[in-house]
């Protein structure tokens, strides 16, 4: 992983944003998860530790981690986006049956990046690549 929790504590009170016991939550949750979880999933395993924390809290502070530059928002034309907090680059294999996103590592393609922006004239701000297919246990489910 890149960030810790602490380097992004400390990014944040640079940019004066107030550390609170649900931020610091979100963030640890994100940064431990290793599934691309929704606004909801965060909300569903934190609101047994903080009753008072609404899915909009949640919502909003993820607005606020995007804006940072500590968390990407990954939005695959399903209705919720999901959230990472691996900012390296890395690449995503998606499950067209149960939604689930697998990170794997793989040389950046500048390559692309270049050719895109010799060919349409654009000014390429970055790219990203997804790779879909059944994971192994939908694959299982779907031989028997």
């Amino acid at each position: 992983m890149g960030t810790s929790v602490q380097q992004a504590l400390e990014q944040l009170k640079l940019t004066g944003v107030r550390m609170t016991p649900q931020r610091h939550a979100i963030l640890t949750y994100l940064m431990d998860s290793l599934t691309h979880p929704t606004a909801d999933e965060i909300y569903k395993s934190l609101s047994p530790n903080f009753p008072s924390m609404s899915v909009a809290t949640i919502y909003n502070n993820l607005r606020l981690f995007v804006e940072a530059g500590l968390v990407r928002e990954l939005t695959y034309g399903d209705d919720s986006s999901r959230f990472d907090a691996d900012l390296t680059d890395h690449y995503h294999a998606i499950c067209k049956s149960c939604g689930t996103i697998v990170d794997f590592d793989y040389p950046p393609l500048t390559e692309v990046e270049r050719v895109a922006s010799r060919e349409t004239g654009f000014v390429v701000e970055g790219h990203r690549m997804e790779i879909y297919g059944l994971c192994e246990k939908c694959n299982k489910t779907s031989i028997q």
